[in-house]
């Protein structure tokens, strides 16, 4: 009877209960929430602004060359007229710093933000980084929700993706997809694209407003689209969060950002029998580059013993670099290779 009772009724009793409560589990996860992604959407959209700006523009024919001075002499602020554009931000701190496109607020004379609880207020400039098509701008108000900031390395294709934003101006909206790609370069005239690709609908307005990850934290500003059509056709782009703290930070602290210069034009084409190396093309006079010694012909294999992979990495390799830090610099001119050490300059 104890053998009967330890090895059967026992573990019986046991499964039954554990089963049991399974299944209680199971009823209330399903009764109790819903599939989507309300609570990321609730976590994130309060962060997220409108932003409206306003500029005075003269009108078309003072741009011509042969009508610019007939303006200037006798045109007044009257005869101009206000353009407006609308785009949408992050808030990233309780004091009152947002993320946002330079191309959103390039040029403005006024900057209206817009938030999530129906209040408006104006916002300075702090700085813009046009190289990455960032800008950061500030507004005096108490209450703010910064957002919770992600990791965009961490992101993989596939996972799904928020976009927050004010899509042709209609108010704040939400749109899913997911990550389609990363890394993406090219797909703008800056040598520093580093994209987020994601087919989520991105649409004029939705500019400098949030990527999101499933659980509401920020991963990337949505920036620009491909289409052919004007509107969203599934191919949009966000500057990684990592990127874009970076540049903030530099914006706030210096009040530009600072990237290292050699002063070279290179190009794709490694010397023959070499896998990697970037032919010289053009040094500019009186650069780093000219008084390192390099020559237009020679070939970059490396730099700080990184292999010269392509002109995009040792583009970024020496944006990177601290101006006044030394540039190690393994060379090939002629079939012979050099050790030259250039010492990084400000890029104009």
């Amino acid at each position: 009877m104890r053998e009967f009772v330890r090895y059967v009724l026992i573990p019986a009793t046991v499964g039954g209960l554990v089963g049991f409560a399974v299944m209680l589990v199971m009823h209330f996860d399903t009764t109790s929430s819903k599939p989507g992604y309300a609570t990321a959407v609730k976590r994130a959209a309060p962060s997220v602004v409108n932003i409206s700006t306003s500029k005075l523009v003269a009108p078309p024919i003072c741009q011509l060359p042969r009508f610019r001075d007939w303006c200037s002499r006798f045109s007044t602020d009257g005869s101009r007229r206000m353009n407006n554009s609308l785009g949408s931000g992050v808030i990233v701190s309780e004091d009152g710093y947002i993320l946002t496109n330079n191309h959103v607020i390039a040029g403005a004379d006024e900057i209206l933000v817009g938030f999530s609880n129906g209040q408006v207020t104006t916002a300075t400039l702090v700085g813009s980084d046009p190289e990455t098509d960032l800008a950061v701008i500030r507004v005096q108000a108490s209450g703010l929700t910064p957002i919770r900031v992600g990791s965009s390395d961490e992101v993989e294709v596939g996972d799904v993706a928020l976009a927050i934003g004010n899509p042709f101006g209609i108010g704040q909206a939400v749109s899913s997809g997911i990550i389609s790609a990363k890394g993406r370069a090219g797909v703008s005239p800056s040598p520093y694209d580093d994209f987020i690709q994601t087919d989520a609908a991105i649409n004029p307005g939705n500019s400098g407003g949030a990527l999101i990850d499933a659980e509401g934290n920020l991963i990337g500003i949505n920036t620009m689209i491909v289409s052919r059509s004007g509107g969203s056709e599934g191919i949009g782009f966000a500057i990684p969060v990592r990127l874009a703290m970076s540049i903030l930070n530099e914006i706030v602290q210096n009040g530009r950002v600072t990237r290292g210069w050699l002063g070279v034009i290179l190009a794709n084409a490694p010397p023959a029998g070499a896998g990697v190396g970037l032919e010289i093309l053009k040094v500019v006079r009186d650069s780093p580059a000219d008084a390192a010694g390099l020559r237009v012909g020679d070939y970059i294999l490396a730099i700080n013993e990184r292999p010269a992979v392509n002109s995009l990495v040792v583009t970024r390799q020496i944006a990177h670099a601290e101006p006044g830090s030394d540039l190690e610099l393994d060379v090939m001119r002629r079939g012979q290779q050099l050790s030259l050490t250039a010492e990084s300059g400000v890029r104009p």
